[in-house]
């Protein structure tokens, strides 16, 4: 028995000195942090989300969220539909195939002040919309830099 406990031990240290040697080293403050990039095809939003969850209004039109539709917090953390019910949100979103809205990033109303506005109707719209979103991806990495 003592055996066995012996390299059941040697097992676990061995996989704990793997799994540390594969950390990537922490970046110090002279180093330049990864930047986050925003993300592609999104459409700026005021989304009101109703008391019952799917059910939600976007730039005041009826809509619903997709099935496992995937809310990221300005943390980038989901969020449950549950926890929004009431309430009125500035985001950026994606659609699914079947039309409803299924990834949402929630922002700041100064956030949404500069990205909102920015009329996309013609291209040059759309590439200032995305020069704008980067832009505020990359505050928020600065503010928050273990935001990966």
């Amino acid at each position: 028995m003592n055996r066995w406990t012996r390299l059941l031990l040697l097992a676990c240290a061995w996989a704990a000195a793997s799994a540390f040697a594969q950390q990537p080293p922490p970046l110090s403050p002279g180093q330049p942090s990864l930047r986050r990039e925003a993300p592609r095809d999104v459409k700026p939003a005021v989304i009101t989300v109703s008391a019952t969850p799917p059910i939600i209004l976007v730039d005041g039109v009826a809509d619903r969220f997709s099935p496992g539709a995937r809310i990221r917090d300005r943390n980038n953390m989901l969020v449950l539909t549950g926890q929004l019910a009431g309430k009125t949100l500035y985001t950026v979103y994606r659609r699914d195939a079947s039309g409803m809205v299924h990834e949402v990033w929630l922002l700041n109303q100064d956030e949404y002040a500069k990205v909102g506005g920015v009329s996309t109707g013609d291209p040059q719209g759309y590439l200032r919309f995305y020069e704008l979103l980067n832009l505020v991806w990359s505050a928020r990495h600065l503010i928050s830099p273990l935001i990966p």
